[in-house]
């Protein structure tokens, strides 16, 4: 039977961070959580502290840490209190930690991610803007370092699957190694059909409301712009060793075909789901392993 792998939660009580523990809750014989990571919302952070009873739980700030500490005075709680981003650094390469799920939004997700990467661990990563920031520096620590990367986005978690390791690792262009191109799909998001005049009336109500996906605000603002699909243009450069034009686009309102591959012999491997992140989660945590994703 496999050990029971210790997990780090950087952006706990976010979409991506609840969708991971409600996984990692599914499947108790396979993973633990070893810490939790999040801003300023200690209140919920005190429900996950309970509910999963990790070793360490980190906030933003010294004022979202004491919040923190006192919620958990009086509970069952022994979960151990830090602050900083150097703490979460520091939880994110320890020795007792296996996995590490990036899922902190933005430019703060960076260094922790980073230092996860330098210890040689498993990262799930589902804060592109790590990689789209630092690029082929952060490929390059991640080959120095022999840590594992995971990519948590549903649609290069299915390039992942429709992709052999031996092609994404190969050297040169993926033209010279069998494959025609990524086709990367986009919804198009909730402003798909919308009359271009009509945009700048929208409201945030309507920009969050995506069709298919539950997602966190800033992201679901970012896929009703398509500025997500360019970001996620860029992660699939770095993260499967292409070019540009190694990449199309292709909008698929029912996000039901997550990505797909395209090779040079005419086939077209294509990775499918319902819209649900529990699913790449799971196949991110477990891998090369499946598990109950809840899904």
């Amino acid at each position: 039977m496999s050990k029971v792998e210790q997990l780090v939660v950087l952006g706990a009580t976010g979409s991506i961070g609840l969708s991971t523990l409600d996984v990692v809750s599914r499947n108790p014989e396979r993973f633990a959580v070893f810490a939790l990571a999040a801003g300023k919302n200690a209140e919920q952070m005190a429900e996950l502290c309970v509910a999963h009873q990790p070793k360490f739980a980190v906030m933003a700030d010294q004022q979202a840490a004491s919040a923190l500490s006192n919620l958990l005075a009086n509970s069952s709680c022994n979960t151990h209190v830090l602050a900083g981003v150097d703490a979460m650094c520091e939880l994110a390469a320890h020795t007792d930690v296996d996995a590490v799920m990036s899922a902190i939004v933005g430019a703060a997700g960076l260094l922790p991610t980073l230092s996860a990467v330098e210890a040689g661990k498993k990262v799930l990563l589902a804060n592109k803007e790590s990689l789209v920031m630092s690029g082929q520096l952060f490929i390059d620590k991640v080959k120095q370092h022999g840590a594992t990367l995971l990519p948590i986005d549903s649609e290069h978690n299915a390039i992942f699957q429709c992709m052999p390791a031996s092609l994404q690792n190969a050297s040169g262009l993926l033209a010279d190694n069998g494959v025609s191109k990524i086709l990367l799909t986009g919804s198009g998001g909730p402003f798909l059909k919308r009359d271009l005049s009509t945009l700048p009336s929208v409201t945030v109500a309507e920009a969050v409301a995506h069709p298919n996906w539950s997602m966190g605000q800033k992201i679901s603002v970012d896929s009703a712009t398509m500025m997500n699909k360019g970001l996620e243009f860029i992660e699939a450069k770095w993260l499967f060793n292409c070019c540009a034009s190694d990449i199309e686009v292709v909008i698929h309102p029912q996000s039901i075909i997550h990505s797909m591959v395209q090779y040079q012999d005419g086939s077209v491997l294509a990775q499918m789901g319902n819209p649900d992140m529990r699913t790449p989660i799971a196949h991110a945590l477990a891998f090369p392993e499946r598990v109950d994703a809840g899904v």
